[in-house]
């Protein structure tokens, strides 16, 4: 039998994350070079409500890990299955503080269409919060999975879904960074 680390989830999940890796390291490059050679570049403020959902999202890797600990231990662990809950509510806390992130671009007059620094805000921040819903929709999976003891170990689908979200945080913190220092 695989264990948590040997398993075809595992192998998918990073293809999938070194395609992620590789798109946004475009963007990234995309966005270096823009800048360089741009004197329509306008820097703006970045919205405060960022860096409450970074810690949103260093808590839901929180949250997961643990439950995924409990659930190593014990598959129908209660609290496991709690923390995975916990794990969904504080993702759909992070899109809400992305949307009034939107909504703080908007009051201030930056739209995607109003400068190239604006548009890169946009494109980052949406690509990252539509992965963060695919990572959602795997973690109520993963969540049915475990409340049903579905399958022949519900673990591997748990031990993929974590390495997926933990992912996520540091895709965020990586692009709260480049933004932080570039537009």
């Amino acid at each position: 039998m695989a264990g948590p680390y040997e398993s075809p989830a595992r192998t998918g999940v990073l293809v999938g994350i070194l395609a992620i890796s590789m798109f946004f390291a475009a963007l990234t490059s995309a966005l270096v070079i823009r800048q360089g050679g741009a004197a329509d570049w306008v820097r703006f403020q970045l919205p405060s409500i960022l860096f409450v959902n970074t810690l949103v999202l260093i808590v839901s890797s929180g949250t997961l890990e643990l439950g995924r600990r409990r659930l190593g231990r014990d598959v129908a662990s209660p609290s496991g299955r709690a923390l995975l809950y916990a794990t969904l509510g504080l993702g759909l806390v992070f899109l809400a503080g992305q949307i009034m992130a939107w909504r703080d671009l908007v009051a201030q007059g930056l739209y995607l269409a109003t400068g190239p620094s604006s548009a890169f805000f946009y494109l980052f921040t949406v690509l990252h919060a539509l992965h963060v819903v695919g990572g959602l929709i795997a973690l109520a999976y993963v969540s049915v999975r475990v409340a049903r003891g579905a399958g022949p170990s519900p673990l591997n689908a748990v031990a993929a879904a974590a390495m997926y979200w933990h992912f996520m945080l540091a895709l965020w913190v990586y692009l709260l960074l480049v933004l932080w220092m570039r537009v």
